[in-house]
C-alpha cells in the first residue's frame, strides 16, 4: 500500500509536527506501508500534515484535489493540530474546515482539539484522536539530576510565538530572583527577557532528551495547544510537568493534578518538597505511527 505525506524532513530542531512526520516516514515503511513526499505516482492514501504547501513541500489541498480528479479512488486524511485560538490569528479556522469537507478521515492530536472543532461544526464525521508519541531511548528518567542543591524549573520550546507562555517565563525570571532556592533554565527560543536564567540555544534529539532529565520540575504556560509536543517530551523524561488551566491539550497531557490557575496556584506547586509525577504514560512513535497506518489501511480497504 502507497501512502503519501505533504511535508518532508527538516534536520535539526523545529517544531513539534517535524518530530511526526520524521517518525511517520521512518516508521511506517515497517509496516508494509511505502511512503513518498510527491505526487509523482499513484498512491493509495493521502495524509495531509497541513492543507498549505510551504517552501520545503509544493503540495497542499488544491494540489490533492487535483490529483483527486486523475485518481478518484485516493482517501485524503488531515492531520489537524492547529486552529485560530493557538496563535490568535484569523482565517485559520475558516481554512480547515473549508479542507475537512474533503476529507475522508479527520485525526486530531488531542481530545482538546477535537472538541474545539466539532463546537464549529466540523465538516467530515469520520475522526479519531492520536496522540502524538516519543523516542522513549531518547525521553526517559535515565539521567542525574542537577547536583547544585536548587530546585530547578525548566521550559523547552522550539516556537518564540508570546502564547507559548511568555509571561509565565518572565514571572519564573523573577520568581528566581527571588528564591535563590531555585533556578529556572529555557531551552529554545524566546523573545522575552530572562536577565536571572539560564538561556541554552535549541535543542533537539538525543541532546535535548539529555538536558532535559538534569531538571526537577518542569513548567509550561502554553496556551490553547493543540497537542504540545513539549509536554509529553517532558513528562517521558520523568518531570513533573505543570500546565496552565488555559492550555488546551497540554492540561489534557498533565492531568487535573497538574494544572495552575494563576501565579499563586504555581508558587505552591513549585514549593512542594517533592513534586508528584505525572499519571499519564506517554506512547511511543511507534504506538502513535501504528495508529495511523493501522487506521488509513481499514478506511482504503473500505
Amino acid at each position: 500500500m502507497k501512502f503519501f505525506i505533504n511535508r518532508d524532513i527538516i534536520e535539526g530542531p523545529y517544531g513539534g509536527g517535524m518530530n511526526f512526520v520524521r517518525a511517520f516516514l521512518t516508521l511506517a515503511p515497517k509496516l508494509d506501508v511505502t511512503v513518498g513526499t510527491r505526487l509523482n505516482q499513484k498512491y493509495d492514501a493521502i495524509l495531509l500534515m497541513d492543507p498549505r504547501p510551504d517552501e520545503h513541500n509544493p503540495v497542499g489541498i488544491k494540489e490533492v484535489m487535483n490529483y483527486k480528479i486523475m485518481f478518484p479512488k485516493v482517501k485524503v486524511f488531515q492531520r489537524v493540530n492547529e486552529c485560530d485560538a493557538r496563535k490568535q490569528t484569523t482565517g485559520v479556522d475558516q481554512m480547515l474546515h473549508a479542507c475537512g469537507k474533503q476529507n475522508d478521515f479527520t485525526f486530531f492530536v488531542s481530545d482538546w482539539m477535537r472538541d474545539y472543532h466539532q463546537k464549529r461544526s466540523w465538516p467530515c464525521q469520520n475522526t479519531q484522536v492520536i496522540y502524538n508519541g516519543v523516542d522513549k531511548s531518547i525521553f526517559n528518567s535515565s539521567g542525574a539530576k542537577l547536583a547544585n542543591g536548587k530546585t530547578n524549573i525548566v521550559t523547552h520550546h522550539w516556537s518564540d510565538n508570546p502564547y507559548k507562555g511568555e509571561d509565565v517565563h518572565v514571572w519564573l525570571d523573577g520568581f528566581v530572583q527571588r528564591n535563590s532556592e531555585f533556578s529556572y533554565t529555557y531551552i529554545g527560543r524566546t523573545l522575552a527577557s530572562l536577565p536571572n536564567s539560564k538561556i541554552i540555544e535549541p535543542l533537539h534529539g538525543k541532546a535535548l532528551g539529555d538536558e532535559l532529565k538534569k531538571y526537577d520540575v518542569y513548567i509550561t504556560g502554553t496556551v490553547c495547544d493543540p497537542g504540545p509536543n513539549h509536554v509529553i517530551e517532558a513528562i517521558a523524561s520523568g518531570i513533573p510537568t505543570y500546565a496552565h488551566q488555559r492550555g488546551g491539550g497540554a492540561v489534557e497531557f498533565v492531568g487535573p493534578e497538574h494544572v495552575y490557575e494563576n501565579e499563586v496556584k504555581l508558587e505552591e506547586f513549585l514549593r512542594i518538597a517533592k513534586q508528584e509525577p505525572n499519571k499519564w504514560v506517554t506512547p511511543s512513535w511507534e504506538e502513535c505511527v501504528l495508529q495511523y497506518v493501522k487506521k488509513m489501511k481499514e478506511v482504503v480497504n473500505g
